[in-house]
């Protein structure tokens, strides 16, 4: 099974909006979505199956027995990320969402009231149908654990790689830990660049984590007539970097309506339907070049 990736550094660059039309020109048989704090490609891409959900338990957390604890103030006093407080009654408590299960507190604890226990931080979930395989998740609010479920997103689609021939995976928009956790182990990147200046600045650092894995990339830009100069900008960059630059995707009206109606672009006659359709098939010819 290959995996191509699809990033874009900052939200709101149509990077979604691409993995969708790719997938339906693929006829993939395995995707996934890693953007678990607001997955979306599900609303392009509707299934026909109920998911299978599963609980994703993060890092632990720290926990306080009230019944054993002597309020010596010890973890509150070593606790470096302010999580633990005294409450109205006078007991002390956890602040799940400020913890990070660094253990400093059980260590102190001189009657050991402190244990650490692992809460459920978001759900798992894989649409398993007849005719393809779709992994996401959906991450709690406040949790700080995305990288490891965006890497959980993409281990539920290798039981069944051996009928997986390419994967397309939605990426995570930013350059934190859930994207360098999505570029993890995959056989190539595509960027779907913005023309502005952090959509330039985003591509940038992208491209750099990107080679930190020796991982293969190509370069399209979107929207690129909303700001022509930063556009040439992006693709002269790619152009000195020796990566391939495929095409720019021009901005289209249709393609606003599509996604309204829940379609991907390449179910409806446009423009830009039309460029992302080259992005695709040049796209594929790298991926199977590899």
């Amino acid at each position: 099974m290959k995996q191509l990736l699809i990033l874009s550094g900052k939200g709101g660059t149509g990077k979604t909006t691409v993995v969708g039309a790719f997938v339906r020109l693929l006829k993939a048989q395995g995707y996934a979505d890693c953007d678990v704090d607001a997955p979306n490609l599900h609303l392009i891409l509707k299934q026909d199956v109920k998911p299978q959900v599963t609980d994703y338990f993060g890092l632990a957390k720290a926990s306080i027995n009230i019944q054993k604890c002597i309020k010596c103030d010890a973890c509150r006093r070593h606790c470096r990320f302010d999580a633990i407080a005294i409450n109205q009654d006078g007991n002390y408590q956890i602040d799940i969402n400020a913890c990070e299960g660094c253990a400093v507190c059980s260590f102190v604890c001189p009657v050991q009231a402190i244990t650490l226990q692992r809460f459920v931080d978001g759900r798992l979930e894989l649409y398993n149908g007849e005719e393809s395989v779709f992994s996401t998740a959906q991450l709690k609010m406040g949790s700080g654990t995305s990288g490891l479920l965006v890497s959980e997103v993409k281990k539920q689609l290798a039981p069944f790689k051996d009928n997986i021939p390419i994967a397309i995976i939605d990426g995570s928009p930013g350059i934190g830990c859930p994207v360098i956790a999505s570029i993890s182990g995959v056989d190539m990147v595509l960027v779907v660049a913005e023309p502005s200046l952090s959509g330039l600045s985003d591509m940038k650092r992208i491209i750099a984590t990107a080679r930190k894995f020796h991982t293969p990339l190509a370069v399209c830009v979107n929207r690129f007539d909303t700001n022509e100069t930063i556009a040439k900008q992006i693709k002269q960059f790619a152009l000195e970097q020796e990566i391939p630059f495929l095409t720019q995707i021009p901005f289209d009206e249709k393609v606003i309506a599509a996604v309204n109606d829940g379609l991907t672009i390449v179910d409806v006659d446009c423009r830009a339907g039309d460029a992302v359709r080259y992005v695709f098939e040049e796209t594929i010819k790298l991926l199977n070049s590899l």
